[in-house]
């Protein structure tokens, strides 16, 4: 969540005079779009430091990525990751690329001077994450921020709900229970894209759905992780080799054969909080129905509080110091101007959507570049959260036994 005194400054849209933040992003699909939208229109809603510009996009193919920079507001193209980084009109590099090549681009960008957001999750393996923190903690030192994207926290209500338990409305908290439903997988048919290769996503709807959900659950709970019991499950174990590119969450298969599915594609997994209060998480995108259901409560001993992203503008809370007579579970409808981020919005009762947490984004991110402030998520959560799911694969690999997270 944007600390209470940003999210809830005057913020009056304007771009006129501020210094500029050249931005350079590589990768250009389903989140290359998300973040392209995020960074046009972050400076015409919000009041920033220092005016964001789309200097440059990266992508393999020479026509496909001269098309998207097109189509999504960059002003010029490139072809080679390094060229974009070595752009003099590039501050800060945006990586939307698949995991496997996440460390070895924003470790580059790093040294080479630039901030950096990186795409969830951080990396393919702690390894990976930790040379990438290293990498940020050195240029911490040289005035640069790196940033992971995990851009679930910065929907109004989950910045809200985080507020509400920092100021104890919950009390101490006993559970936490959260899930993760997408549906993209059922059809046995669909082609065997990069999401379904370990070699570059790093696991399958572990590492895609599971990520989001550990750090949206230690964001709200304020605490980390300390230890999980898992089990994960491949339901389909062969598709077909995808034809062409795949585009999002969708691709088509061709006649050249099958190919072996090398991640998860459920993972089911109980954890213990640091306080000791206990956990429960599902991640599967095999929920047949569901298309990015993602639903998490939180419950303590002065009450609970549930947020479910397909409502995404509202909270459920319940005060449980109230007398049972009248208490409940009570709708926030959370679009008033005193809600995190929702000031240089619409007025009350006009909702928000998926998109707009990546404007959210790009706004706290620029406040951290100008602030010379570490943001969050940083690296290091980016981190703790690569160590939850490396434990998640341990456990699971070990019929379920209890797995200590290990400690930052």
């Amino acid at each position: 969540m944007a600390p209470k005194g940003q999210s809830e400054q005057a913020d009056s849209g304007t771009e006129a005079g501020k210094p500029p933040l050249g931005v350079g992003m590589v990768g250009y699909a389903f989140m290359g779009a998300a973040h392209s939208q995020g960074w046009r229109t972050v400076g015409r809603v919000f009041d920033l430091p220092r005016r964001p510009v789309l200097a440059a996009v990266c992508g393999r193919d020479r026509e496909a990525v001269t098309v998207a920079a097109d189509r999504l507001g960059w002003a010029a193209a490139e072809t080679d990751w390094r060229d974009l980084i070595a752009r003099d009109d590039v501050d800060l590099v945006d990586i939307c690329t698949p995991g496997d090549s996440h460390a070895e681009i924003a470790v580059a960008a790093l040294e080479a001077g630039k901030h950096v957001l990186c795409e969830k999750p951080l990396a393919n393996t702690v390894e990976e994450a930790e040379a990438m923190v290293a990498a940020a903690e050195r240029a911490r030192a040289r005035g640069q921020v790196a940033m992971v994207g995990f851009n679930y926290r910065r929907v109004p209500a989950t910045a809200l709900a985080r507020r509400m338990v920092a100021e104890g409305r919950l009390g101490t908290l006993r559970h936490v229970r959260v899930s993760y439903l997408q549906d993209w997988l059922v059809d046995p048919e669909f082609p065997l894209t990069w999401r379904l290769r370990k070699d570059t996503a790093g696991s399958g709807a572990l590492g895609d759905l599971g990520a989001h959900i550990i750090d949206l659950a230690q964001f709200l709970a304020g605490e980390p992780l300390v230890g999980v019991s898992a089990v994960t499950e491949t339901f389909i174990r062969e598709r077909p080799l995808l034809d062409g590119a795949s585009a999002g969450l969708s691709g088509a298969g061709g006649g050249a054969g099958v190919g072996q599915v090398t991640v998860d594609d459920a993972a089911l997994f109980t954890g213990r909080l640091a306080s000791g209060a206990l956990a429960s998480f599902e991640a599967t995108r095999f929920a047949a129905g569901r298309k990015n259901a993602l639903r998490i409560e939180l419950n303590g001993e002065l009450g609970s509080l549930a947020f479910d992203l397909e409502r995404l503008n509202e909270l459920s809370f319940h005060d449980h110091t109230e007398p049972g007579v009248s208490a409940g579970f009570r709708r926030i409808l959370v679009t008033e101007p005193d809600h995190p981020y929702l000031d240089a919005w619409w007025p009350p009762g006009h909702g928000l959507g998926y998109e707009h947490t990546f404007v959210h984004q790009a706004r706290d991110l620029v406040h951290a570049v100008a602030a010379g402030t570490t943001p969050a998520p940083s690296f290091s959560d980016g981190l703790q959260v690569q160590r939850v799911l490396a434990a998640v694969e341990e456990s699971a690999a070990k019929n379920s036994v209890y797995t200590p997270v290990p400690a930052a």
